[in-house]
Parts: structure tokens; C-alpha cells; sequence
């Protein structure tokens, strides 16, 4: 093709020494040109028909292969292949222009076929995550380390291009630099070892609810990679974590309890101890129009009364309150708690339900309620429990007993109101 060009310019009188720079220009251009029109066939017509053609079709895993531009990048090759293609027939292929665009387009196609490879691997990471029922493999650890030797392959080969020399010079002389590789890719090594030490135990999958105070991470795991750990906080924000202090440093994950089907209520009401103090028979008779305790307090006076029958009689004490068995407001309000509790539709009957007396202290006496809401959705889950503790709150008065807390402004104004009167 140059002596074509050569011999046209000679015969539209362009004089000799314009001649070889003449040819050098048109043959730059010709090769720019047919380049540029394969390009805009292969974006403009190829690519527009390939996504016709994935749009009807019934699968669904194509998509994924325009969606993550797949054929975009390979349609990228077209020009390059072209350049090197065309590059000795319109130039001299011993001129150092020659030479450099062939070796421009072998490094082109180098690095566009890693990513060409990359983004089949987002495919492939995509229809993992779309249909994988097991989530603990760390595909997107191993794919991310598939890229990197990717990447690092067509950068030795590029090298081996530029220098002129046989990769495997280059790969000889790695050995020498193991150390420094060792130095600059440590965190992607112990991100590798940490991604198959979570996947054989597992640890964490993308979903989870997990806990690392440490790094102020709260929230659902959203994405495992080879360095980092994104996790999306309840506030929206988004914690990355190094894939490492998964094992190195401890955290909580929620998923036992997502999976358990129940989410666990552990909050205590504290009783001022002035306040408890037993019953008298008019005020059990009282507390009997309460449904959820009308049977538990008939059966515990009718076991009281016949415990005092089968007592020894001359007993000159027995009329003092202190020397028989007797209801106290605390007891019967922590078994009205319980019987509460028992039948609400909110709270997991197959799970632990209780109440129960800690150890008191200066502040009173406190009654822990132990039990499992059977809703674990966040909002539901503060709603019944404050439902379930506003009622309590309430419903303590009307058992005699007082809620403990500080004296306020307020008490210290009615203290102050009745010392007047």
C-alpha cells in the first residue's frame, strides 16, 4: 500500500522530498479513519442490535453481560486489532512510527482484554449473588483475587511489550522483589486469608445484621470484598471495615436471632421498697375483678387456708399477720405480669417468658421481665415493647405499689405545697 500511495503522490507532482512524509501522514490518516468507522459500527450497529437481541430474549443471565458492559469492552478490541492489523500495510513496518503503533495496540489489546475478562467476572459475582441460596462462599474475595492476577499478567505483558524483552525475563526478576510484593499487597493477602477463614466457619454473609464497635459499624452487611467490608449503618451511612478484623477483632452478629424466629425483650422495672407490704382480704377481693389473676388468687387463698388448717392450733401468735402465709402486692404483680405476658400475641410463647426479682438496691427493687417479641422488624419491635412497659407502668398503682425514681422539681413543689398547708 505505501508504494500506491508513494506513486500517487509522485503523479499529482508532490515533490521528492515531501514524497515519504507525505505517505507517512496519509497512511496515519487511513488507518485513523477505517479504525474510527469500526469503532462507531461496532458501538453504533453491533452493539444496538446485541442489546435487541438480549431484550427478547426469555433469559435473564444475559442481561447481566450488557449490564456489567461486557460486549461494550469488546467491541474496544475492534480498533486496536485493526491498528495492528492495518498498521504494516499502510506504513513501512521497519519505520519507528510503524513500530510504535503496533506496540501501542498490542498493549491496548493487553489491557482491554483484562477488562473485558473483568467485567464477565462482575457477571458471573452477579448471578452468584441473584441465585445463590448459600451466601458463605467468599466468591467476590476470589473473583476480586482473579482480577488482580489478571490486571497484574497484562501489565507484565505490557511491560515485556514496551522493553521488547520475553515476560519471562521479567518474571525472573520478581523473585528479587517478593518482599516488596509481600509489603504492598499485605493487606490483600491477609484479606484473602481472612475471606476463606469467614467462609469456612461461617462467620458473615452479605445480609447479616452485625455489631463492630470498634469502627462504629451498626448495621446489615452489604458487600464482603478482598480488603474491605461494607457495612450500611441503620442511619443510612455506610462503615468500611477491613476484611481482617472480622477474625482478628471480635463483633456481634444478629443472624442467630433472625433465625430463631423471636427477638429478645430484657428490661427491668424498678419498686420502691416502701411500697411493698401484704394484702388484706378486702383488697385481694378487690384485685379479683382482674381477670388475668382472679384464678391465680383464688387458688393461692384456698392453698393459704388450708395450710393454716393443718397448722398447730393454741398457737397464741396466730393472729398477728407475720405468723401465717399472706399475698404480697409484689408477688401478686409479678404474677400478674407474668399471666400478661402469656397472653399477648405479640410475645413468642415457644421461648423463654419470665419475671424475675433481682437484687436490690439503693435505688429499690427490680423486676426484670425476660421474654421474646415474635415480631423482629426494629419499628414493631419498640412499639410492643413499649406497649407491654406502658401498661405496666400504669397498671403498678392499682397493685399499691410505687415506681421508683428521683425526686423531681415537681415532687419537691407538692412537698413544699403540703408543708404549707
Amino acid at each position: 500500500m505505501q508504494v500506491i500511495i508513494t506513486s500517487w503522490l509522485t503523479e499529482q507532482g508532490v515533490h521528492a522530498p515531501y514524497i515519504t512524509l507525505g505517505s507517512l501522514v496519509i497512511g496515519c490518516l487511513l488507518i485513523l479513519l477505517f479504525c474510527s468507522i469500526s469503532f462507531y459500527i461496532a458501538k453504533n450497529y453491533v452493539l444496538v442490535l446485541i442489546h435487541k437481541l438480549i431484550s427478547t430474549s426469555k433469559n435473564t443471565w444475559d442481561d447481566h453481560l450488557f449490564d456489567h458492559q461486557v460486549f461494550s469492552r469488546i467491541s474496544l478490541l475492534v480498533p486496536f486489532v485493526l491498528l495492528l492489523l492495518l498498521t504494516p500495510f499502510f506504513l513501512e513496518a521497519e519505520s519507528l512510527l510503524a513500530v510504535f503503533l503496533m506496540v501501542f495496540a498490542k498493549v491496548g489489546i493487553c489491557f482491554q482484554v483484562a477488562r473485558s475478562i473483568s467485567a464477565l467476572l462482575n457477571v458471573i459475582n452477579s448471578l452468584y449473588q441473584q441465585k445463590a441460596s448459600e451466601r458463605y462462599l467468599p466468591l467476590n474475595s476470589t473473583l476480586q483475587v482473579i482480577k488482580l492476577v489478571v490486571y497484574l499478567v497484562a501489565t507484565i505483558l505490557a511491560t515485556s511489550l514496551l522493553l521488547d524483552r520475553s515476560p519471562l525475563y521479567l518474571l525472573s526478576g520478581l523473585g528479587a522483589l517478593t518482599a516488596v510484593l509481600i509489603l504492598v499487597f499485605q493487606d490483600t493477602i491477609k484479606g484473602l486469608v481472612a475471606s476463606i477463614q469467614i467462609s469456612a466457619n461461617k462467620m458473615v454473609a452479605p445480609g447479616d445484621w452485625i455489631e463492630l464497635p470498634k469502627y462504629g459499624a451498626d448495621g446489615d452487611v452489604i458487600e464482603i470484598g478482598l480488603n474491605t467490608v461494607k457495612v450500611k449503618n441503620f442511619d443510612n451511612t455506610v462503615t468500611t471495615v477491613p476484611t481482617y478484623a472480622l477474625t482478628s477483632d471480635s463483633f456481634k452478629n444478629w443472624r442467630g436471632m433472625l433465625n430463631s424466629g423471636g427477638r429478645r425483650i430484657k428490661r427491668a422495672i424498678v419498686i420502691d421498697l416502701s411500697s411493698i407490704k401484704f394484702y388484706n382480704s378486702e383488697q385481694l377481693e378487690t384485685l379479683k375483678s382482674v381477670q388475668l389473676i382472679a384464678g391465680y388468687l383464688t387458688d393461692k387463698q384456698t392453698e393459704i387456708c388450708q395450710q393454716a388448717t393443718q397448722e398447730v392450733t393454741g398457737n397464741a401468735n396466730t393472729a398477728a399477720i407475720i405468723n401465717t402465709r399472706q399475698l404480697t402486692n409484689i408477688g401478686t404483680f409479678r404474677a400478674y405480669i407474668n399471666a400478661y405476658l402469656k397472653q399477648h400475641q405479640k410475645v413468642h410463647h415457644e421461648m423463654t417468658c419470665m419475671v424475675r426479682q433481682l437484687q436490690a438496691t439503693e435505688v429499690g427493687l427490680p423486676l426484670e421481665l425476660y421474654f421474646f417479641s415474635s415480631d423482629q422488624d426494629w419499628v414493631n419491635y419498640e412499639a410492643i415493647q413499649a406497649d407491654i412497659f406502658d401498661h405496666l407502668y400504669a397498671a403498678a398503682p392499682l397493685f399499691h405499689l410505687r415506681v421508683f425514681q428521683h425526686p423531681s422539681g415537681y415532687d419537691w413543689q407538692n412537698a413544699k405545697a403540703n408543708a404549707d398547708a
